[in-house]
């Protein structure tokens, strides 16, 4: 039985660890979800855990008024990074690192909703982001942020500058979706349904571009995430 955990913070169900489950598992991890929205983050030590990996979710970190979690989530990953330990965010979970490391989240210029390639900067291509050179991953936000100060940017888009950074071997920020599975992206066109209505985006486009690059995501994330972990031990 493994004894390395990785402690995943969910805010929606179907924005789970997808294919980076596959990965942990096959790398000795035990997986553990907490729900942002029902158990009681503040009872965790952030410090306890070999992994704590922070999912994507409709809100932003902007929204800490309206929503409480988002300060309780960014105390817990200042805790975790000001300990150097490793911590992966994906999305909103990238977001709310960037914010625990002192910069700004905003709203971008427009919604990035779809599937495309990112760009490597030349710490990408040196970074284990290289295996997703080539491969368009999925992107769905509307919210963005300033690089940390300290950090490395690791890719970007045309709409968005920042899409991946990294602080060390054990700091990881992933605007993008590397996570996405196959046979679970039905779940994002309907648990998202209100939001494409708004931006006026066909998910009949968005599930055809799935079936043309979901799967080849799944390997490329995969030996993205294992090469990363690998840095870490």
């Amino acid at each position: 039985m493994s004894n390395k955990t990785a402690l995943a913070i969910r805010h929606v169900a179907f924005e789970d660890l997808g294919s980076m489950a596959d990965t942990l598992h096959r790398t000795g991890y035990r997986i553990e979800y907490l729900e942002a929205c029902e158990d009681d983050l503040t009872s965790i030590d952030p410090t306890a855990v070999d992994l704590l990996i922070v999912l994507g979710g409709p809100i932003g970190v902007y929204d800490e008024s309206s929503y409480p979690i988002v300060a309780t989530e960014a105390d817990i990953l200042k805790r975790r990074m000001d300990a150097d330990l490793p911590t992966v965010g994906i999305c909103l979970g990238a977001q709310l690192m960037a914010h625990a490391l002192g910069s700004r989240v905003y709203p971008g210029p427009q919604k990035e909703i779809g599937w495309s390639a990112i760009d490597l900067t030349s710490e990408g291509h040196g970074s284990s982001l290289r295996h997703l050179e080539g491969s368009a991953v999925l992107h769905w936000h509307g919210d963005t942020f300033d690089l940390p100060e300290g950090c490395d940017g690791l890719a970007s888009t045309g709409i968005c500058k920042n899409q991946a950074f990294s602080r060390g071997s054990r700091i990881l920020g992933l605007q993008f979706h590397p996570e996405v599975k196959p046979a679970k992206f039905e779940n994002w066109l309907i648990g998202h349904a209100c939001e494409l209505s708004q931006a006026g985006i066909d998910p009949r486009a968005l599930r055809t571009d799935a079936l043309n690059h979901a799967e080849r995501l799944v390997q490329a994330s995969g030996r993205m995430f294992e090469e990363w972990l690998s840095g870490i031990r």
